[in-house]
């Protein structure tokens, strides 16, 4: 980390210690100290502290005493945040089509048509990295605020399982139709229709995950 700017650091280092929680590098109880991470990460007990507070903040760690425990994402978690996704990122996809520019259609079309070249592939990799610039080109797009800050942190909290639920390559395929088919939506303006098929996509999505995270924690 000796490479992060000064001017940003604890916000590099929050992003680096949440998206680790996230992914299971911590896992849930494990106790994490200021002097433990200032050391593995290469950087003073300052930006660590207050990346640690944010993070208590996103309910992500708790205190213990000494240090922090972490939290990570329960399946009651997971749960909320898919059940608010459902009804958020609708409204996000109504506005993203109401308010479509001709440079909101490339954009989209652009990311629909490197879901074929990687589909076609059979990248899962990719794939995944393609399904994040879908969700956030919605945000982005819808142009209201409060929604893309409600939706932004809890993207990034579903990735692991985002990432997981598109391993079934069943899956994949089954989002690469509902994609497509709020794409077109988007693209045609038909704003109750891309709330429709957005929602309906993160509840299809939201089946799959819990079901993956009861087998596999």
């Amino acid at each position: 980390m000796n490479n992060f700017k000064t001017t940003s650091l604890a916000d590099q280092v929050f992003e680096r210690l949440e998206n680790d929680i996230i992914q299971g590098v911590y896992p849930r109880g494990e106790i994490l100290t200021e002097l433990r991470l200032a050391e593995e990460l290469g950087v003073s007990r300052t930006p660590i502290r207050e990346a640690l507070r944010r993070l208590e903040q996103e309910r992500l760690i708790e205190s213990a005493g000494k240090g922090s425990k972490v939290l990570g994402i329960t399946e009651d978690d997971l749960l909320d945040i898919m059940t608010i996704r459902e009804r958020v990122e609708g409204v996000a996809a109504y506005y993203a089509a109401q308010n479509i520019t001709p440079q909101g259609r490339k954009e989209l079309t652009d990311i629909v048509d490197l879901q074929d070249f990687y589909f076609s592939r059979e990248d899962a990799a990719h794939l995944q990295q393609v399904d994040d610039q879908f969700h956030d080109a919605i945000c982005r797009l819808s142009r209201r605020a409060v929604l893309i800050d409600t939706l932004v942190p809890l993207l990034r909290k579903t990735r692991r399982y985002r990432k997981r639920s598109l391993e079934n390559w069943k899956r994949t395929t089954n989002t690469k139709q509902e994609h497509f088919a709020i794409y077109q939506a988007i693209i045609s303006g038909d704003a109750p229709l891309a709330e429709k098929l957005t929602a309906q996509h993160i509840s299809n999505a939201k089946a799959h995950m819990m079901k993956g995270m009861k087998n596999n924690g």
